[in-house]
């Protein structure tokens, strides 16, 4: 009788031990995800459609956090974010996957074919970087940069270098402040260089043109790539699974930019507008999920 009820107890003991595991591993799934992305136009829409696609298809909360690339590289690489979808690379980022690569997962290109170099008007009749020194004086001797976290910053300190442009000075400021002062620069007619990137809004705007860099300061063609933090593919499985899928065209970035750049414009409801017109993008993503 008393072994009888000894094994009685240890089935029950067994089964409400496996329910508690069941449990606890259902528990420990995790059910929000933070984004982190710098304030480039780019980045803003393919971080707010991937937290769209997390939120809408996938049931997870979603939190994304604006900070600079030094910033966002270090809080996946730390786990204090998942992930980002806004590493440049090769060339852009480089110092920063240097550094942190053996420390987070890189999902590969969610974009390809971008580039960065200094952008002049269309109407600058000068067509090269070695041409900046000799025409000081109409750019008023500056290069109007964004923010000095920027891999893009880095490389237009070594422009500055190389090309020997002893009279011009790059100066700090953000996109936004960029992007302000090639605006007003055009609607004057005036000579101004910019730091400048594709895939941009500006590009969509108004006629723009790089200026060559025969050095290869800037270096060649570049692709953004999508980073994780280590262990969220155990973690969050299926938003691990959506980031390794996600990836788009240049084309369907500057669709979701342009939307943002109209009046009262809020990213996260373009996104979700850029959802409901391209359902079979979507589904892509989500396949095998």
């Amino acid at each position: 009788m008393l072994n009888n009820l000894f094994r009685t107890s240890l089935i029950f003991t067994s089964i409400f031990a496996f329910l508690l595991l069941s449990a606890t591993s259902a528990v420990a799934e995790k059910d929000e995800i933070q984004l982190a992305y710098v304030e480039w136009s780019d980045a803003v829409a393919a971080t707010h459609v991937v937290a769209a696609v997390l939120e809408e298809e996938l049931g997870y909360e979603v939190d994304t956090v604006s900070v600079s690339a030094a910033a966002m590289w270090q809080a996946v690489a730390t786990g204090n974010a998942d992930a980002m979808v806004a590493a440049w690379l090769p060339g852009t980022h480089k110092h920063y996957n240097e550094k942190l690569q053996d420390k987070v997962d890189n999902l590969g290109p969610n974009l390809q074919g971008t580039r960065i170099g200094l952008v002049v008007p269309a109407y600058v009749t000068i067509d090269s970087i070695g041409e900046l020194d000799e025409n000081a004086e109409k750019f008023g001797g500056k290069i109007v940069g964004i923010d000095p976290g920027a891999g893009i910053m880095s490389a237009a300190e070594k422009a500055v270098d190389a090309y020997g442009l002893d009279n011009m000075q790059l100066v700090e400021s953000s996109g936004a402040t960029m992007t302000a002062v090639l605006g007003e620069s055009i609607r004057r007619q005036d000579w101004v260089v910019v730091t400048g990137w594709t895939p941009h809004w500006k590009f969509a705007r108004w006629n723009l043109k790089y200026l060559e860099d025969p050095k290869g300061v800037f270096g060649g063609e570049e692709y953004i790539a999508t980073i994780a933090r280590q262990g969220l593919d155990k973690d969050a499985a299926k938003a691990y699974a959506f980031l390794d899928n996600f990836n788009w065209s240049a084309e369907d970035v500057a669709e979701v930019m342009v939307w943002n750049l109209e009046d009262n414009a809020d990213p996260a409801e373009t996104a979700r507008r850029y959802l409901r017109e391209n359902p079979e993008k979507v589904q892509q993503w989500l396949e095998g999920i």
